[in-house]
């Protein structure tokens, strides 16, 4: 046989075998990703788990693997990976060789850096002949979710500046009212004791009064993050490290004070990244459902302002017509802020505040001695 047969053969061959792969290549291919966990708090580790399956006769010399994660999540070294990393994103590459009817199964450890909502979309595959040239290519849908909750820290962490909701104020009024917390008398209803009889109101109406018995607490708590870092800030937060600080605050607060029974709702002055331009207000509930779905709606949260907060704080007041606890996490104090606290306080309300810069103590104090003055003026 003369050299040219040969060398028509051999691309014969080449063409056969490269045409075989682009067309069957992806038959009977299965790539699947996912987290041991829906959810985690940000610092946690875990697992993301990489099933590869060709189930079919025909092998695969070799199979590229690539996909865009965010930063956020940070992968491990491992052999066979390889990680181009950005300020945003980060590329994640891999290399297989798969024989007939073979599994591959990989678990890459995954750092939770940043809270956030992660998303597995796509993952684009090649895979190339004999000879080492690609033959097709291929982008696979996954439908992949990953809740990263904000950081918890220990709750004596959290600068509470007035903390009015301490001590007696977690007793559930569901048990018993406080024989010492009297305010004011009522009428006599059916089951009242003897001993609760005001007996001077009884003389001076003619009919039959007792004292009203407040209970020590029935505490509904509103925790609410401004995303401004100054007043004059509007859409594009400067300092998203500090509206993280404060997310994690209120996570924080949110678990604890649901462990210990008390209603907690949630408010942001930014919006959710599945309702652009929508300020978040969830409101007072308990149990652990309520819990989950503050950290999920804190894990979905944009780093956004979407209204300012004394607009915020305005409409606050008007939903929440019933007396709650607000604790207010910020960078700043301005003038119409402090206003719509009194407003709130006015109302019935207690509003703690939990500075997220120190400068916030001095500013409180400035804003105080202004507002004397000019009501003493």
């Amino acid at each position: 046989m003369s050299i040219s047969w040969i060398l028509l053969l051999a691309a014969l061959l080449f063409f056969l075998q490269h045409k075989l792969m682009g067309r069957w290549g992806f038959r009977g291919l299965q790539i699947d990703r996912k987290f041991d966990r829906a959810h985690a708090h940000a610092g946690e580790d875990m697992l993301m788990i990489e099933t590869i399956m060709n189930r079919k006769l025909l092998p695969i010399p070799w199979l590229r693997l690539e996909a865009t994660l965010s930063t956020g999540l940070r992968f491990g070294q491992m052999n066979n990976l390889e990680v181009s990393t950005g300020s945003l994103f980060q590329n994640h590459r891999s290399l297989f060789t798969l024989m007939p009817y073979t599994r591959i199964v990989r678990r890459h450890h995954v750092h939770c850096a940043r809270r956030g909502w992660y998303k597995l979309e796509t993952v684009a595959a090649a895979m190339g002949d004999l000879i080492g040239m690609q033959a097709a290519s291929k982008t696979h849908r996954l439908h992949v979710e990953l809740l990263v909750y904000p950081r918890l820290v220990q709750p004596e962490d959290v600068p509470i500046l007035s903390s009015r909701w301490q001590g007696d104020v977690i007793v559930r009024r569901w048990m018993v009212p406080d024989p010492f917390l009297v305010s004011g008398v009522r009428e006599y209803r059916f089951g009242d004791t003897m001993n609760s009889i005001h007996w001077k109101a009884t003389a001076r109406t003619g009919r039959l009064q007792v004292y009203n018995r407040e209970f020590t607490a029935d505490p509904r708590l509103v925790i609410v993050v401004n995303s401004q870092v100054t007043e004059e800030m509007w859409d594009a937060v400067t300092d998203p490290e500090l509206v993280e600080k404060g997310l994690s605050y209120a996570a924080t607060l949110a678990d604890y004070a649901i462990s210990q029974g008390v209603p907690v709702g949630f408010g942001y002055n930014g919006w959710r990244l599945d309702a652009p331009g929508v300020p978040v207000y969830c409101a007072p509930e308990g149990g652990a459902q309520q819990l989950d779905y503050l950290f999920e709606t804190m894990a979905k949260l944009a780093i956004s302002c979407a209204r300012s907060c004394e607009d915020f704080l305005q409409q606050l007041l008007e939903e929440e017509t019933s007396p709650v606890d607000i604790f207010l996490l910020t960078a700043y104090i301005s003038e119409g802020m402090h206003e719509r606290i009194e407003e709130l306080e006015d109302a019935g309300h207690t509003v703690s505040l939990v500075p997220l810069r120190h400068e916030l103590i001095e500013s409180l104090e400035s804003l105080e001695v202004k507002t004397s003055n000019a009501v003493s003026s």
